[in-house]
């Protein structure tokens, strides 16, 4: 089974060898059919230290590394604000 990978934006990167990742979805209110926004924060595992806040990255799933990673950076687009 293929691991997941998502794209989001760095809104943390305090913490040593970890960012926090800003994940935005769509999708479309099944009573209003109104599209939604919906966002949620992932830790992932930034071995280097190198995203900062406002990077675009793709992070993807892997084993836990803490009590709240279970994500790692793949790539970066990057987009430093």
């Amino acid at each position: 089974m293929p691991k997941r990978t998502l794209q989001g934006v760095v809104v943390s990167d305090k913490q040593d060898k970890t960012i926090v990742v800003r994940v935005d979805r769509r999708f479309t209110h099944p009573i209003y059919k109104k599209t939604v926004r919906r966002s949620k924060n992932y830790h992932a595992h930034d071995e280097n230290n190198q995203f900062k806040a406002g990077d675009t990255v793709w992070i993807e799933e892997s084993k836990p590394l803490s009590k709240l990673k279970r994500w790692t950076v793949v790539q970066s687009d990057k987009k430093t604000a």
